[in-house]
């Protein structure tokens, strides 16, 4: 990571536009296409060649309320019930303000792709997702990441708002009077290109990628396998303290404890919500797997080798195959089959399973408290699991261990997405959102309700682009800046 600021504005000959958005994720395509409805000119600038991100390796599905796909499907929600559940999730801990806000937005921004960017959802329903007490998880036909990403940049070109790939940002600008003005980005053959702004929006990353800041902040996942982009690199985090902003939330994140080794593939946390169970090297079950799947990563990683099995059945697998991410990885041979439980147990390579591991009806007791996980409160130590139904042989199963995917702490900012000061006040002019920013998760891995990334990332790209428009004025003729591509 090499990143700077630097007092003074951008050299004179740098184009100039209103809006500079750093990172084309979910995020940054979001606040392009409400930005560009709004009549305000903008340019994204992205590191990679070809845009992807966290979002492209996450499985694409957006949790909103109050939707027009909702209402169709007659699916009764609202983002005072959505807020509520992610409250319920981080026992409280996460950003009020921000909860609120992203709650709000959110459907409204999902509502506003499909309506004016020809971005199709459908609502995912047959399970609800760990946290969720209605349906409301959104999802592109494809329902993978890379589908949605896909459909965001056909959007972002149909309208035709400048991208720049390969445009390592580098450089943040700050003139005299602290507003910032401009950016400077790395291209391939090392020389440096800069563009002036009115606004800037970070809408770049985490620090997930960044293994020295992992090991300091995120101790418990120092030696797990992290999933997500190399891109999240902290680098936002940097820029903000060597500007004097605040951070916020920089313990919370999101795990998932169904990573497929040695695959690399993930497997959807769907077979637990279905009545699949995880079990140890010694065949044992040793979490309630329905409390989600960010706070499993923590539980796996602590057992024997790191590691455990997800064990489903015939019913559950034709649920599973209907998620291309986990047709994937059967196809690369991680769903291994077993007869009957002696088979089960030998795959494992532990003497014997217990019945009441694969087959029970009985609620079953399990403590939350698991080598280095950060617990709730006291009095929320303890969930029992009822079982939907008996699993029955022949049974499937997947090796896997717990992973990091992306950081839910970084910049603070208010409910308009602007970044404060340490002091508490708002930059003008300097937004965040998505993996830039802190999350709706608090500061711990339990919080995270599932789809709290792409929640910020796509309501924080729709509120930073309302905020972005409010700063400048409107115009309707192209900008006349000039951007290599």
């Amino acid at each position: 990571m090499n990143c700077s600021v630097i007092q003074g504005r951008p050299p004179a000959d740098a184009p100039h536009v209103p809006v500079a958005i750093v990172g084309a994720g979910a995020c940054g395509l979001t606040a392009a296409l409400m930005l560009r409805d709004a009549g305000v000119d903008c340019v994204l600038l992205e590191r990679d060649g070809s845009p992807g991100g966290s979002t492209a390796l996450s499985s694409g599905f957006i949790p909103a309320a109050g939707t027009a796909v909702q209402k169709a499907m007659g699916i009764a929600d609202s983002p005072a019930r959505f807020a509520a559940d992610i409250q319920a999730k981080a026992h409280g801990t996460a950003a009020a303000h921000l909860v609120d806000a992203y709650s709000q937005s959110i459907g409204l921004a999902v509502d506003a792709l499909q309506a004016k960017h020809a971005i199709e959802f459908e609502v995912l329903g047959g399970f609800l997702y760990p946290g969720h007490s209605t349906y409301r998880m959104h999802t592109v036909p494809e329902k993978t990441g890379a589908g949605l990403m896909a459909r965001l940049l056909q959007a972002v070109a149909s309208v035709n708002v400048p991208l720049v790939t390969e445009a390592l940002v580098r450089e943040l600008w700050q003139g005299a009077d602290g507003q910032i003005c401009g950016v400077g980005y790395q291209r391939p053959d090392g020389t440096m290109d800069h563009v002036s702004c009115d606004v800037l929006i970070l809408a770049c990353n985490g620090f997930g990628g960044n293994a020295q800041m992992v090991g300091e902040l995120l101790p418990t996942m120092r030696d797990a396998t992290f999933a997500g982009h190399t891109g999240n690199d902290g680098s936002a985090i940097a820029w903000g303290m060597a500007v004097g902003a605040r951070l916020a939330d920089l313990g919370g994140y999101q795990g998932h404890g169904s990573w497929a080794v040695p695959h690399g593939a993930l497997i959807t946390w769907a077979l637990m919500m279905e009545g699949g169970v995880q079990l140890n090297s010694n065949g044992e079950r040793f979490h309630d797997e329905t409390q989600g799947y960010s706070e499993a990563a923590v539980y796996v990683l602590a057992q024997p080798g790191g590691v455990a099995w997800n064990v489903f059945d015939g019913e559950i697998l034709k649920l599973a195959r209907s998620f291309p991410d986990f047709c994937d990885a059967e196809r690369v041979g991680a769903v291994k089959e077993c007869a009957d439980a002696q088979a089960l147990a030998r795959l494992i390579g532990c003497g014997a399973i217990s019945c009441n591991a694969i087959k029970s009806e009985a609620v079953h007791a399990y403590g939350t408290r698991a080598r280095g996980l950060n617990c709730p409160p006291a009095g929320r130590n303890e969930h029992n699991r009822v079982f939907k139904r008996v699993l029955e042989p022949p049974f499937y199963a997947v090796k896997v261990t717990g992973a990091l995917f992306h950081t839910q702490g970084g910049l603070d900012i208010d409910a308009q997405c602007r970044v404060l000061r340490a002091d508490g006040t708002a930059f003008a002019n300097l937004l965040a959102a998505g993996g830039a920013a802190r999350g709706v998760s608090g500061n711990a891995v339990w919080g995270y309700l599932s789809g709290n990334g792409l929640l910020s990332a796509v309501a924080g790209g729709y509120i930073a682009a309302q905020t972005a428009s409010q700063r400048v004025s409107p115009r309707a003729a192209e900008s006349k800046a000039s951007f290599s591509q």
